[in-house]
């Protein structure tokens, strides 16, 4: 089944040669891609009125980006969004002109980008051979040498014998870096260098190696650069992309354009043969920039563990440009990367455009899974991180800082009581009674909550007034304001001199409170390792994973001995997609 939207334009087709750039009129784009990114291209394409072809494996069925779609493959990434020959068919059955493959996926497969050519389709990309030259570090050191930009120091050279390497890596200077040009030191160099050949050759079928200085602290920084089919060549500045976990990227910030660029109209419009859209001298900076990944994960104690599931609300600030592919009720699945948004802002300079950054976070309201967003808002309040001193070990290094116990304040505990408080009043209050909740006649009413660990009693007094008991502690809190609806209940808060505004969110089995913090209350828990101590002493009767994944091997057998003798021994080995 196809399903299309947008104006219809002439279909111009022309051939090309293997080696000569194909292009052509663009009135028909295959987006061979998922979630944000594919949204992203099709609000594009649909501006320029261009229809948008989405293809979805069987998981994505119900996903946000699949509004027209031509259905492909099944749920794994490498027999749907991976698989060449089922793509490149799908966009010629569906009259398509061009394939846009996003990011990540097929977006850098030389082989990819050569047989859209080879079918007559528009690649929404580099040419062929940037592509193979990006892929292969020697000759991507090489040609940046040649073009007099600086690289790490290191030897790339035909000269692959053990000898050779050992030679330039104490020409350089221990430590150093062994690579394979496809993908320790001192008296352990010979050792690694046997292992990294082996790795390399098993990944590869190349076992050619480079060495380079090792780098300490080193920044990730990425240069973006356009180029049309007339010569003609300008770069965007560029983005620090250092702050990571696992060499994911968290936090990318750069100094901002002037003028707002949309990178795929720029790419719609190059591959059909316009010029760039401006000069190098008509891109100047103003400002700075932040663009924040919001990843369904555990960051506690920096596990950063992948997590799938139901998200049961999802809201985002209109403060700040969000791209994202889900929406309340979508399903994050073990199958694909949990990047769930991109959270993007700019400010006047990069103090008040993190202080933007925070402020959408804080107003991003996701329930149902646990998300990165509070560890993101505390690496943006971190004195290293406002002074810009990041590197790619920054999280690690200040592991201690960054994951220390987070007790909540007063105010959260205070907002977070009289929210659940507020949310057991009838929406449709019926009689005097019901229109005044938790009111005694000869004494103040109390209700008691269990927030967490800690215990939070409310007595009801008049004028609006509530007495929040926190163990020994007791502060007086004024609610006011307060608006409801069927699905949330937004009131103001005055304590201690501060006035603010909460809201709580009613939801299928817990609360979700968002004001001075965001906090989730469910009347559930979920262990994610239970261990029962039924059986005979130290038997592990049940066993669940710290994650969500898919099996990719079982190591026992049914029938083999007990917990005493399968006791550390590995059993079980599961996966999740780029995690």
């Amino acid at each position: 089944m196809l399903r299309i939207s947008g104006r219809t334009r002439p279909i111009h087709r022309t051939l090309a040669s293997f080696g000569t750039p194909i292009i052509k009129e663009i009135n028909r784009l295959l987006i061979a891609n998922r979630g944000e990114i594919a949204i992203r291209v099709m609000k594009t394409a649909r501006k320029m009125g261009i229809e948008s072809v989405a293809v979805f494996s069987d998981v994505d069925r119900n996903a946000l980006f699949v509004k027209k779609a031509d259905k492909l493959g099944p749920a794994a990434a490498a027999q749907s969004y991976l698989n060449i020959d089922r793509i490149i068919d799908t966009a010629i059955k569906s009259d398509a002109q061009a394939i846009h493959p996003g990011y990540g996926f097929l977006s850098e497969n030389a082989k990819f980008a050569e047989q859209c050519a080879e079918a007559g389709l528009v690649f929404i990309g580099p040419p062929v051979r940037a592509i193979r030259d990006m892929g292969t570090k020697s000759l991507a050191k090489r040609i940046m040498q040649d073009a007099k930009v600086p690289v790490v120091e290191g030897f790339h050279g035909s000269d692959q014998s053990d000898g050779n390497l050992k030679a330039h890596a104490e020409r350089i200077g221990y430590p150093v870096m062994l690579k394979a040009v496809y993908g320790g030191g001192g008296k352990e160099f010979d050792e690694k260098l046997a292992s990294a050949r082996n790795e390399a050759m098993k990944s590869f079928g190349n076992d050619e190696m480079l060495v380079e200085k090792f780098v300490e602290r080193p920044r990730h920084v990425e240069v973006q650069v356009f180029g049309d089919h007339h010569g003609n060549y300008v770069h965007l500045w560029e983005r620090d992309c250092s702050v990571q976990r696992r060499h994911q990227k968290i936090i990318e910030e750069a100094p901002a354009p002037l003028i707002s660029t949309d990178l795929v109209e720029w790419q719609l419009k190059v591959a059909q043969g316009e010029m760039l859209p401006l000069k190098q001298e008509q891109i100047p900076l103003n400002g700075h920039a932040f663009e924040c990944r919001v990843y369904t994960e555990d960051t506690k104690g920096g596990t950063f563990m992948p997590t799938a599931g139901r998200l049961d609300y999802v809201s985002f600030p209109t403060n700040a440009r969000v791209d994202t592919g889900v929406v309340s009720g979508d399903e994050v699945s073990v199958h694909y990367d949990p990047l769930i948004a991109k959270v993007v802002v700019w400010g006047a300079n990069r103090a008040v455009a993190a202080a933007k950054l925070d402020a959408a976070l804080l107003g991003t309201r996701i329930s149902g899974l646990p998300t990165n967003i509070q560890f993101v808002r505390t690496i943006l309040v971190h004195p290293e991180f406002a002074k810009g001193n990041v590197y790619t070990d920054f999280i690690p290094d200040y592991q201690a800082e960054l994951f220390s116990e987070v007790h909540q304040s007063d105010e959260e505990l205070a907002e977070g009581a009289i929210g659940l408080a507020l949310l057991s009043r009838p929406v449709h209050p019926v009689g005097p009674f019901q229109q005044i909740p938790f009111f005694r006649l000869n004494h103040a009413a109390q209700q008691t909550y269990k927030l967490g660990e800690k215990e939070v009693t409310l007595s009801f007094l008049r004028n609006d007034n509530i007495e929040v008991s926190f163990g020994d502690q007791k502060r007086c809190v004024k609610h006011s304001d307060v608006v409801m609806n069927e699905h949330s209940i937004r009131y103001t808060l005055e304590m201690d001199g501060r006035r603010w505004i909460a809201e709580v969110i009613r939801l299928p089995n817990s609360a979700l409170i968002c004001g001075s913090g965001q906090a989730e209350y469910s009347t559930s828990t979920v262990n994610f390792i239970e261990e029962s101590t039924a059986g005979s002493a130290g038997s592990i009767q049940h066993v669940q994973a710290p994650m969500p994944g898919i099996v990719e091997k079982v190591l026992v057998n049914a029938g083999d001995e007990g917990s005493y003798t399968l006791q550390g021994r590995l059993s079980i080995v599961f996966t999740w997609e780029k995690c």
